[in-house]
């Protein structure tokens, strides 16, 4: 025969402070899920190559944008031209050390201001990063305008690979529109 449960207060309040814990700890791992899921979320780098022309003041620049939320990390740009494509590491990480080597007229610039792409480079979230521009030079501005303008036709292309700080991979690429995710 089956015993009979007698109740009374105190197994009474004991199931329903175990009933209430329970409950919380479900309450506590769906709360936890969602933070995790916002905070990756939350962190997004988003980047854009821009150019800025002032062919009245002779300004030229090619920049980096972040647009998103979070730094962007680079791990790799290539380059291509001519259907040769290389790491632009072999260039000391500057796109104006790439390009003087292939069209060495462009060595006679000399109102340039460049930066470097090197692997580890970290554009914080809203930032303009300068890859190449000319500033307050007509011929400096002419003679860069018009070689990118005859290697682009040529087939010029690019592609940058970066990564969130939570490891999520991202390449840009001048013939897509924004950045594709990968992996």
């Amino acid at each position: 025969m089956a015993k009979k449960i007698k109740w009374n207060n105190d197994k009474i309040l004991g199931i329903s402070a175990m009933s209430i814990s329970f409950f919380t700890l479900v309450i506590f791992i769906y709360q936890t899920n969602l933070m995790s899921k916002q905070n990756y979320l939350s962190i997004l780098p988003y980047l854009g190559i821009s150019t800025s022309d002032n062919p009245v003041n002779g300004n030229y620049a090619i920049s980096l944008e972040n647009f998103g939320v979070g730094p962007a990390i680079i791990e790799r740009v290539s380059v291509s031209y001519l259907g040769e494509t290389e790491n632009l590491a072999q260039y000391d990480h500057q796109l104006l050390t790439y390009l003087q080597a292939k069209i060495p007229a462009l060595d006679s610039i000399k109102t340039v201001s460049y930066s470097t792409l090197d692997k580890g480079l970290a554009i914080p979230a809203g930032t303009n990063y300068n890859i190449v521009s000319i500033n307050g030079s007509v011929n400096d501005y002419t003679l860069l305008k018009t070689n990118l303008e005859a290697i682009t036709e040529k087939g010029f292309s690019y592609e940058i690979i970066y990564r969130s700080i939570q490891d999520e991979r991202w390449v840009i690429k001048d013939s897509a529109q924004g950045p594709k995710k990968l992996d």
